[in-house]
């Protein structure tokens, strides 16, 4: 098996303790995304913040926030610190780590890394999630998607990138609802919730956005991590599986309009018999070996046999987070529910190859 796509017990401290969040903010060409980061940049709170930025980004932050700069490195007026990717994104959180360690830059207490309008923000969730010197000091907080209410209807018909930054968005904020009629961003709202029906979904009107909205996506402990997870799968409804089976869900997700978000499927499995270690990461392994790249995001709390209580999974393509067991008493339902956003991938396909390595032994999933 692949290191990407295996997954195994974890040790008994919060492994979130103590890492710095990095929050990826993306969004189509002239969604806002600067414009958000400047407004964020402006609240109470957020002055010891690190961004990230690409040098071929749409535009510069204002010259305003600027106090003194370096070749690559900016402080700005509110004492947070600005950084030019020059090279890549490992190097750049490397760099800042070591400055940030040695007294060199501010002790800043988060990172934001703004990605370039045309980018597919998958890789950077790999690079979080695969780096081993990086993953001990940055966890990832989630993914921000900004679509712009004017265009992004648009957008999503001809650009499968801005389809995928909205299929993997952990919150969807809807830009320029000011200048967009009300029956427009009422159908992109509705289309960005059959993509991804368990994202957060907000507005923002010329950047402006509650912060706690951003700041709590992965928060810094396990429990309080499990209640975002809570959140998606309670938007399945999960005492209605069986309801679910005869086509809410599908029903609720299926009223898509654009060719290339009509590939884009999100569903719920169930399974009322516990995973074996092996069980699972031999679906995992064969799962991302056959359709990784379709594989947009993967969200659960599974039960493994012999763990002291439920495991959070997730993943993206063929790359998972290490998995992090859930104490006792913090999730009381006995079923594994494993969230599925993918891209031409059935959800009879899945449920197949997870009975056919027999990762529950006798039981099949429901």
């Amino acid at each position: 098996m692949t290191a990407a796509a295996s997954v195994r017990t974890s040790p008994r401290v919060d492994p979130l303790a103590s890492r710095l969040p990095v929050t990826v903010i993306t969004g189509f060409l002239g969604s806002g995304k600067t414009t958000l980061l400047r407004r964020l940049l402006r609240h109470p709170g957020m002055d010891r913040a690190a961004v990230i930025i690409n040098e071929f980004g749409d535009v510069a932050l204002d010259h305003e926030l600027v106090a003194a700069s370096s070749e690559q490195m900016t402080l700005l007026s509110n004492g947070c610190l600005c950084c030019t990717l020059r090279t890549d994104l490992q190097e750049t959180l490397r760099e800042l780590f070591v400055k940030r360690r040695a007294g060199e830059v501010i002790d800043f207490d988060r990172v934001f890394v703004e990605t370039t309008g045309l980018a597919d923000p998958i890789p950077v969730l790999h690079t979080l999630q695969t780096d081993g010197l990086l993953s001990a000091q940055y966890r990832l907080n989630g993914v921000v998607t900004l679509v712009d209410a004017v265009n992004g209807s648009e957008q999503l018909d001809t650009m499968p990138e801005a389809t995928k930054q909205a299929a993997v968005a952990d919150r969807l904020v809807i830009t320029k609802t000011d200048i967009a009629d009300g029956e427009t961003v009422g159908r992109l709202q509705q289309r960005l919730e059959a993509m991804n029906p368990f994202a957060l979904i907000t507005t923002a009107v010329d950047g402006e956005l509650d912060p706690t909205l951003l700041d709590n996506i992965g928060p810094q402990s396990v429990a309080a991590r499990s209640q975002e997870l809570g959140r998606w799968l309670n938007a399945v409804q999960p005492e209605s599986r069986h309801a679910e089976e005869g086509g809410y869900l599908r029903r609720r997700i299926a009223p898509v309009t654009g060719a290339h978000d009509a590939a884009i499927h999100a569903f719920c499995l169930w399974f009322d018999q516990p995973f074996t270690w092996d069980g699972l990461n031999a679906a995992l392994q064969a799962l991302t070996s056959l359709r990784g790249p379709d594989l947009l995001r993967v969200k659960g709390i599974v039960h493994v046999a012999g763990e002291r209580g439920p495991v959070v999974l997730q993943g993206a393509q063929h790359v998972f987070h290490p998995p992090v067991t859930l104490e006792g008493g913090q999730d009381t339902d006995p079923r594994s529910r494993i969230i599925f956003i993918v891209r031409n991938i059935t959800r009879e396909s899945i449920e197949a190859l997870f009975a056919a390595v027999g990762a529950l032994g006798n039981s099949k999933g429901t």
